[in-house]
């Protein structure tokens, strides 16, 4: 009870000095709010733009290889004209791989072209045409909105249908209901839609635009246009069976490929394995140098603002040294002169701190209405801040606070 009596005073005490001194302790404070508001609004923002592009690129497919001809991380001396030069993946080394690779869990062809599309009197240009293999739904996490996906029969047959992405769906046909069973047009070739993709947004990575695509079969892509001409492009991905390391899949797929295109011991490889993970990996690194960048910032703002804190704290004790006097004289403790001290030393941190909150979730709630991703201050976000302004506050207040438990009670009274 004595001690909830403590912190409540302390409370007060701070309370009343920013009441009486208010442009003293804004200034003196301004020092944390700046602190808080960049450490908050670094972390908030750099957290929930590394979540956006993680989720970005875990859309790629999780624990998935990409087998190309390129090099997606670059980087390297290896000559432009030789990624030229290699043949593109095709369609049949789809099941080789499948055959031969123990490791493999889904692997399929994709290959994507760029179409006008028709609906009666509706066209739009620009739209991605995507030619997909049997496993595409299941290393892709594609949820239909309305109708159905693909099915066994018209990937084996080639049948004319395809599933179509949200904005195709608005813009073509009105909505979602109603584009279920028409009949879509691109190139002279007539397709009937049996699916609409939710609608996905933008993503940072490039990858795949379904909200702006044309999700087709291979063998009825291969009928309208010539999927074995190099520079087409086309590419295989390649999924690990669940609890396998990429690193594992990627020497298997190695030695498969190599097999597959019968190269010798000494000639090297003429395909490119691309493992997302290691994307990810690498934004991870990029987004943790930023995160230090906003900490540096943000210690230098937190030592001026404990400076100011600490003058106040200073300043303070000797406004009430006949008080302290007072106190101690009928009896009360050093240990709560210090404790009352360092409580109103933090709560002045804390009021600073939650400025700073305040300035970050404005600024978050002006951001996240014009940026293509949401600012989410999480709960660990706003207790690491706290934490930093308690902790702030007991060592800024630590002096002042030992100046006044070790008052002589006598000497303090007489003081004015």
């Amino acid at each position: 009870m004595r001690s909830i009596k403590i912190v409540f005073n302390s409370f007060l005490m701070a309370l009343q000095e920013l009441r009486v001194n208010k442009l003293r302790t804004f200034l003196s404070l301004f020092g944390i709010t700046i602190g808080i508001f960049c450490i908050i609004g670094v972390l908030a923002t750099v957290g929930s733009l590394e979540q956006k592009i993680q989720t970005d690129i875990n859309a790629l497919g999780s624990n998935t290889i990409y087998l190309d001809k390129w090099d997606y991380g670059g980087g390297n001396d290896y000559p432009w004209w030789k990624y030229v030069n290699r043949p593109k993946p095709t369609y049949n080394e789809v099941n080789y791989i499948k055959q031969r690779a123990s490791l493999v869990g889904n692997a399929t062809y994709f290959q994507n072209t760029q179409a006008r599309v028709k609906y009666e009197k509706n066209e739009l240009t620009g739209v991605s045409i995507y030619c997909v293999g049997e496993d595409f739904n299941k290393i892709q996490t594609i949820n239909i909105e309305k109708g159905r996906y693909l099915n066994e029969t018209e990937f084996d047959r080639g049948v004319p249908v395809g599933v179509i992405g949200h904005r195709i769906a608005e813009e073509l046909y009105g909505s979602a209901d109603k584009a279920i069973g028409k009949v879509l047009i691109f190139d002279k070739k007539y397709l009937q839609v049996v699916g609409v993709v939710e609608k996905q947004g933008q993503s940072f990575v490039g990858g795949f635009d379904y909200d702006n695509a044309v999700i087709t079969a291979y063998r009825f892509f291969a009928q309208v246009y010539d999927t074995k001409d190099d520079n087409a492009g086309g590419i295989i991905m390649i999924q690990g069976k669940k609890d396998v390391p990429s690193v594992a899949v990627l020497d298997e797929l190695r030695g498969v490929m190599r097999q597959i295109r019968r190269l010798s011991p000494k000639t090297e490889d003429n395909f490119t394995l691309n493992d997302i993970n290691q994307f990810s990996q690498q934004v991870g690194g990029v987004f943790k140098s930023v995160n230090i960048g906003g900490w540096a910032i943000a210690f230098l703002s937190l030592i001026v603002g404990a400076f100011g804190v600490a003058n106040i704290m200073f300043v303070t004790v000797r406004e009430r040294t006949s008080q302290i006097g007072l106190k101690k004289a009928i009896g009360a403790k050093r240990s709560t002169i210090l404790t009352e001290f360092l409580l109103e030393s933090a709560f002045l941190c804390i009021i600073g701190g939650l400025l700073g909150l305040f300035f970050v979730w404005l600024i978050a709630l002006l951001l996240s209405s014009v940026m293509p991703f949401k600012i989410i201050i999480s709960g660990g976000i706003i207790l690491l801040a706290f934490t930093i302004c308690v902790v702030l506050g007991i060592l800024a207040g630590i002096l002042p606070a030992s100046a006044a438990a070790k008052m002589d009670p006598v000497v303090a009274i007489r003081t004015k």
